[in-house]
């Protein structure tokens, strides 16, 4: 067995077992993992091409604004893990299934902003979308426990 098909084979077995840890994928999961990607990569873009990222005081990339970006895009993996989890036990897909449809929901908004930073015209009824599904988030001000806001952060 050469390199490459050791390669294979080793990724390969990480791959099966992390599907199993998820019990299998499905399309809402490929999808929530290609908005996560295209997140990631947009906001680079917007810190380090346009130097226009709200996330640094000056705008350019800073490996502690990107650090904290990955940290996040593994805490959703593992939330999502643990609706997976819940479900097998509940013998549903509902709790996954909600947990993926709002994170893809909020990776599209971030995917959307991003772009937005970079001058890319957005149309006016995904932007009209955006500030409803923006509205429908709780104020946390009001809030008396800051745990809540932290929720609504991720």
């Amino acid at each position: 067995m050469n390199m490459k098909e050791k390669l294979c084979f080793v990724l390969g077995v990480f791959g099966a077992w992390i599907a199993g840890l998820f019990g299998g994928w499905n399309s809402a999961m490929t999808t929530l993992l290609l908005f996560m990607v295209a997140d990631y990569l947009t906001g680079l873009i917007v810190a380090g091409v346009f130097k226009n990222s709200p996330k640094t005081a000056t705008g350019a990339l800073q490996s502690k604004a990107g650090l904290i970006g990955l940290i996040k895009k593994g805490m959703i993996l593992l939330v999502l893990l643990i609706a997976c989890r819940l479900d097998m036990l509940l013998n549903t897909t509902i709790i996954r299934d909600g947990a993926c449809i709002s994170f893809i929901l909020n990776e599209l908004i971030s995917i959307t902003e991003n772009l937005g930073l970079m001058g890319v015209y957005i149309p006016p009824p995904i932007v009209k979308a955006i500030d409803i599904l923006k509205s429908k988030i709780p104020d946390q001000e009001n809030e008396d426990s800051g745990e809540s806001e932290n929720i609504q952060k991720l």
